[in-house]
């Protein structure tokens, strides 16, 4: 099992599946884990080296804000560029010989520092992250953006799409209509005010799991790029100033045969 969290020492994870008795890795990739997790999984499965592999990822809203800006006490207002951890989680089985949609080919990210140091602003912070990766596995694949149904990104929020979609089109990458992403679809903005939407590494996870999978389980999309996003960073390096750093993580997915 592969599998993490937003918790200092990934701690939900392990208190979690302490009963499961079997073999795990923690993973931390911020809210960049689920594509961590199924990129690592495939390896392993896709070498030979497991048979079996569940991998995925959780978050929780209080905890995150507790972690990373300030406790709910506090009662601080929310900046609009700001963005509500999803409390939730997703999980997938991959296997050599599955009969569910199928994992053609991952693009492992790089960090990238696009020198913010705003906690409340973490579109900016990944948006740069995500293009970088999409457009290295577009590269690397020889692929362009209209052989996906959908390139989809984990937590940009409506300000980091917007953010990502500029950056996309100074390096002739046009995305546009192609490009979704899980934390400007969660939550439904004319009833909840979130401001510039989802994050947590349990958006992609749950997103990807539920309305994704199962779009492609229909047939209803052939295949995706899903593109899980994360915003590098602690309490500590953001109380020195440090600037918050980003990554990306892409898993191509085709529907069954």
């Amino acid at each position: 099992m592969l599998s993490g969290d937003l918790q200092n020492q990934i701690n939900a994870t392990h208190f979690g599946i302490q009963d499961f008795n079997i073999p795990f890795f923690g993973l931390y990739g911020a809210c960049s884990t689920m594509g961590e997790s199924m990129g690592l999984a495939s390896i392993l499965v896709g070498t030979g080296l497991a048979t079996k592999v569940i991998a995925g990822a959780s978050s929780h809203y209080c905890t995150a804000e507790r972690q990373f800006r300030f406790p709910m006490e506090y009662g601080g207002q929310r900046t609009m560029t700001q963005q509500w951890t999803v409390t939730g989680s997703g999980y997938v089985l991959i296997e050599k010989d599955g009969i569910g949609a199928k994992i053609e080919s991952i693009t492992t990210g790089k960090i990238v520092d696009f020198e913010i140091n705003d906690v409340c602003n973490m579109g900016a912070v990944m948006a740069p992250a995500a293009i970088d990766t999409i457009s290295t596995h577009l590269k690397d694949t020889n692929q362009k953006p209209s052989d996906y149904d959908a390139i989809i990104t984990g937590d940009l929020g409506n300000c980091g799409v917007e953010i990502a979609l500029e950056v996309a089109k100074k390096i002739d990458l046009d995305l546009t209509g192609v490009l979704h992403d899980c934390g400007a679809m969660m939550y439904d903005e004319s009833e909840q005010n979130t401001h510039s939407g989802a994050s947590g590494c349990g958006c992609s996870a749950s997103m990807f799991s539920s309305y994704w999978y199962g779009q492609l389980m229909q047939k209803k999309l052939n295949k995706i790029l899903l593109v899980p996003t994360g915003a590098l960073m602690s309490l500590a390096s953001t109380q020195q100033g440090e600037n918050i750093l980003g990554i990306a993580h892409a898993v191509s997915v085709s529907c069954p045969d």
